[in-house]
């Protein structure tokens, strides 16, 4: 503060002058403005031409000053006493003519002391004291500073000693190496996230051999300030010390053998369909077929005949429609329009069970030999977990296994030895373990292993640290900066995992009772093809009803038995409806073979007109005899 700001001030709240207040950022303004207006002077700019000229509010038309290099330099160059202090220019910035250096308490601030300038460096008054120059010792020049615990001692620098665990198996995700560095994928990401953090953590790695659940409590017993490793964040785990966010995936599920004997079964042709599609095409090509025979029974000389022969054609039309491979002709028009829709239904049928046959020859199908938890507890077979991790008691508390059921494994190899063998030679039935670590195992055996099951829920992998700890938030955010960085992550994921066999999608190997085809996915199409054979089937008989009611209506006023009536009608329905297009061009072209045609060439085709006139005429004998 000093004469010339306060006058300013004052003069700054007179009445009806400013209602606005005032702070640093507007005496730099008004400091600003000033220096631009003494550099005007002293260049005398106002008596330049370029000046002198009429202002335009054409922009494109507007000039550049001859003076504006000059300006520019003069500004620069400027010193004076201003509102805010000493106003210089270095490298095109305000110089500061001071900094306060102050100790944070809580949410407030305590100045401890000032940097003047270089050469006048610290002093605890804003005014250089000359006496204080010639201390050397910091701690004089400056006020004593209050650190956490209401304390003046400085406390001491130390080292984080951070608890790792150490692993037999499962290195790619966490390895001790020598001289207590660590390496894998939990190691990657903590370093990475450590890089992130705005200052600097020091630290040491101890290794520790037993589980993690004894690692954690470490950290609350003191001997640990942190736990770095693939722990996972789990509730009773989070009652006695503060986790990070995750930095994996989460959750816990189980890998079982799978067999593939499909290929050597006999009745393989029969699971492209399920049973329902099975019965319901069948049921399709019956009713088809019984519709083709009403509709061209009566008009139609290869729908007649004795009684089998009818029952016969009923089957073989519509069953041979599957190759294609009918030759009878249809003369009724409802009887095309069904067998339009018909044979579209029966090329989506064929041509889906090829498909499906063919993927069930062809490609490798697994069945997992158990799909549920339950039927392994219910046999009474073993199951394997993860040693030192937390899913013994996960098996034995939340699923309710019994603990001569379980067996600890401790490596990759332990799991393939053990499910190879089978829970009655000494192995186990399943491996229950979390995500990440199923999937590296299956990674490495693909073709022989599955996960199947439910997915119990996890929060994955996080570090550990004391309840309280406020580097948690710190390390959380890191994480989250890591996470989201997908090329550092693809990175640190590629060192460990990308190289490992990669495996076909596994849903697509599970069990073939999901493959067959349902009914469900070919509704639609038996819908429109009964509709349309019903509705065929409805104009046909309305039409036969129409033409034939005279003599329907006298056999239905008779005073005979229901029965009598019903096989009256049935007899009227067999015969054959002379009247019919197909009958009546064959009639005609028996006559017209009868009488000569006066203009036609003769002699030149009187044998085949004989041979061909004596068989229809024969065929219509027998027809009519029928």
């Amino acid at each position: 503060m000093t004469k010339y700001l306060e006058d300013f001030m004052i003069r700054w709240k007179k009445p009806k002058k400013m209602t606005a207040g005032l702070n640093l950022f507007g005496l730099w303004a008004y400091d600003t403005v000033l220096a631009l207006a003494m550099a005007v002077e002293k260049v005398a700019i106002e008596n330049s031409s370029s000046m002198k000229q009429n202002v335009s509010t054409n922009l494109a038309t507007l000039g550049t000053s001859a003076m504006g290099k000059t300006l520019v330099e003069t500004v620069l160059r400027l010193k004076f006493r201003s509102l805010s202090g000493n106003f210089q220019l270095v490298k095109g910035q305000l110089e500061a003519s001071a900094f306060e250096i102050f100790n944070v308490i809580g949410n407030k601030e305590r100045i401890i002391g000032y940097w003047i300038d270089q050469q006048k460096g610290l002093s605890r008054q804003l005014k250089f004291d000359s006496r204080e120059a010639a201390n050397t010792d910091v701690k004089r020049k400056l006020k004593q500073a209050i650190w956490p615990g209401d304390t003046t001692d400085q406390p001491a620098t130390k080292k984080l000693r951070i608890g790792v665990p150490v692993k037999e198996g499962f290195n790619e995700f966490l390895k001790v190496e020598k001289n207590n560095n660590i390496s894998g994928f939990s190691a990657l990401v903590f370093f990475a996230a450590v890089n992130k953090l705005p200052f600097p953590l020091p630290h040491d790695f101890l290794p520790f051999n037993g589980t993690y659940d004894n690692l954690l409590w470490q950290i609350k017993a003191g001997t640990y300030d942190a736990v770095v490793g693939d722990t996972t964040i789990v509730a009773n785990r989070s009652s006695y010390v503060d986790f990070t966010l995750p930095y994996s995936e989460s959750g816990v599920s189980m890998v079982v053998l799978t067999e593939d004997n499909e290929r050597d079964n006999i009745w393989i042709f029969l699971k492209p369909l399920s049973l329902d599609l099975w019965l319901t095409t069948g049921a399709a090509f019956i009713f088809t077929g019984c519709v083709i025979w009403v509709l061209e029974h009566r008009v139609n000389t290869e729908f007649r005949g004795p009684p089998e022969q009818q029952l016969g054609m009923i089957f073989w039309f519509s069953f041979s429609t599957l190759v294609f491979a009918q030759r009878e002709k249809v003369v009724n028009n409802w009887t095309r329009l069904v067998l339009i829709i018909w044979v579209f239904v029966v090329l989506i049928l064929t041509q889906s069970y090829a498909a499906s046959l063919a993927s069930m020859l062809t490609v490798q199908k697994l069945k997992p030999l158990f799909t549920d938890i339950g039927e392994i507890q219910m046999k009474g077979y073993s199951v394997g977990y993860q040693n030192n991790s937390f899913i013994k008691g996960f098996l034995t508390e939340n699923l309710g296994l019994k603990e001569s059921m379980l067996k600890a494994y401790d490596t990759i190899e332990q799991y393939n030895d053990a499910l190879s063998k089978g829970s009655n030679n000494g192995g186990v039935a399943a491996i229950i373990d979390e995500i990440p670590y199923l999937k590296l195992f299956i990674a490495k055996n693909c073709s022989k292993y599955t996960m199947v099951g439910p997915t119990y829920k996890t929060d994955g992998f996080g570090f550990a640290f004391p309840k309280g700890s406020p580097l948690v938030s710190y390390m959380s955010t890191a994480i989250l900066k890591v996470t989201q960085d997908k090329k550092l992550m693809d990175s640190i994921e590629s060192q460990y995992f990308t190289n490992q066999t990669i495996c076909d999608d596994q849903g697509a190997k599970i069990s073939s009772d999901g493959r067959s085809l349902h009914v469900y996915s070919f509704g639609g199409l038996f819908i429109i093809v009964g509709a349309v054979s019903v509705f065929s089937l409805l104009m046909y008989m309305y039409s036969f009803l129409c033409s034939h009611w005279p003599t329907l209506r006298a056999m239905i006023s008779s005073e005979s038995s229901f029965w009598s009536k019903l096989v009256e009608l049935a007899k009227h329905f067999d015969k054959k409806d002379l009247t019919s297009h197909p009958f009546t061009r064959r009639t005609s072209r028996v006559h017209a073979m009868d009488t000569p045609d006066e203009t036609a060439i003769g002699g030149l085709q009187d044998a085949n007109d004989m041979q061909n006139s004596s068989a229809v005429e024969n065929n219509i004998d027998v027809n009519e005899n029928e």
